[in-house]
C-alpha cells in the first residue's frame, strides 16, 4: 500500500502541464509587441540676469521705517523732518476714532479718542505716523493728507478719512 501511494505521488510530479504553459507563453512573446512612447525632451533652462545696478536695494530694511530715505533731492514732496512732531503724530490713524464735533465760533474741532484718551483737533494740524496733515472736518469725519514712500523711494500723498463712529449707547 506504500508503495503504491508513493507512486501516486511521484506520477504527479510530471511536467505535462509545464510544457503546455511554456509553449503558450512563447507564443503570446512572440506576438506582442510593447509600444513604449519615446520621452519629451526636456526644455532648456535660460537663467534670468537681474540688472539692478543704479535701483533701489529691495531688501533694504531702511525702506520699512517712516523716515528711512528722509528728504533725498529730486524725490518728490519730501515731508519736514527737522520739525518738532505734535503730540498725535507718535499714534497711528488705525488707533484713532473719531467720536464726536465741536463747533467754536467758526472753528469746527473733532473729537478723536485714542486709547481711553479723548483730544480735540483741527484743520491744519498733524497727527499719524506717517506725516499727515488734517485738510478738513465736518460734522461726520475728519480727512488727512499722508506723505508717505512708495516701494522705489519716492515721496507720494495719500487721503484717509477717519468717520464718526457711532457708540454702543447710540446703537440701542
Amino acid at each position: 500500500m506504500l508503495v503504491l501511494a508513493l507512486a501516486g505521488l511521484l506520477g504527479g510530479c510530471g511536467d505535462r502541464d509545464e510544457q503546455e504553459v511554456r509553449q503558450w507563453m512563447k507564443e503570446v512573446d512572440a506576438t506582442t509587441r510593447v509600444a513604449v512612447k519615446p520621452l519629451v525632451e526636456p526644455k532648456t533652462f535660460v537663467p534670468f540676469a537681474y540688472a539692478s545696478a543704479g535701483g533701489p536695494d529691495p531688501f533694504n530694511p531702511n525702506k520699512l521705517l517712516a523716515g528711512g530715505d528722509a528728504a533725498r533731492p529730486g524725490t518728490g514732496a519730501a515731508p519736514d523732518t527737522a520739525r518738532r512732531k505734535e503730540p498725535l503724530e507718535g499714534f497711528p490713524l488705525d488707533t484713532m476714532r473719531m467720536v464726536g464735533m465741536l463747533q467754536k465760533g467758526r472753528a469746527i474741532f473733532a473729537l478723536l479718542q485714542i486709547d481711553q484718551s479723548v483730544h480735540q483737533v483741527r484743520t491744519g494740524q498733524r497727527l499719524g505716523q506717517n506725516y499727515g496733515v488734517i485738510t478738513s472736518v465736518t460734522e461726520t469725519s475728519v480727512n488727512v493728507k499722508e506723505t508717505v514712500q512708495d516701494a522705489s523711494g519716492e515721496w507720494i500723498e495719500r487721503t484717509s478719512t477717519l468717520e464718526l463712529q457711532q457708540s454702543q449707547e447710540n446703537k440701542q
